[in-house]
């Protein structure tokens, strides 16, 4: 199977439900969107090793927080792995980058909010629908100078 340009981009959102991969060719547009059901610890090496199969990457991006602890910390650990044997930087970027600013779920009715540049938790009343979109360019994604989790909120 021939590969995709060299500069494919990889964006990782393990937050949402379905577990989103979008793909990026070398022009910055979105080629292509994968919605993948199931548990990030179930699903997400699979569906890696399908991307990487399929194209050239040059590297890939994660939502590391704020949301799930587990998603997100499961998700560092895979793709870091893949930095490390593929030789494929691993990046970082916010999950308000893809849910437009909106509050996403702590625990029980906390939600984290985005208030200019601060991020705090809120107690919100009822429950706020989370939506995550894959933009249609890489360029529309601001990356974190980090690719560490970003959990917030102590253990439970």
């Amino acid at each position: 199977m021939r590969k995709a340009s060299p500069k494919t981009t990889i964006v990782v959102n393990p937050l949402s439900s379905p577990v989103e991969i979008g793909i990026y060719g070398s022009d910055a547009l979105l080629v292509e969107h994968r919605k993948i059901d199931g548990y990030v610890s179930e699903i997400l090496v699979e569906a890696m090793l399908s991307v990487l199969e399929k194209y050239e990457v040059g590297e890939i991006v994660y939502v590391n927080g704020p949301g799930s602890r587990m998603g997100v910390k499961l998700a560092y650990i895979a793709l870091k792995t893949v930095e490390l044997l593929e030789n494929i930087p691993l990046r970082a970027c916010s999950a308000f980058e893809l849910n437009g600013g909106a509050p996403i779920k702590a625990m029980g009715s906390l939600y984290f909010v985005k208030e200019k540049e601060t991020i705090i938790t809120k107690k919100l009343e009822g429950e706020v629908e989370e939506r995550f979109d894959m933009p249609e360019s890489i360029d529309e994604i601001s990356i974190e100078e980090s690719n560490l989790p970003d959990y917030r909120i102590p253990a439970v």
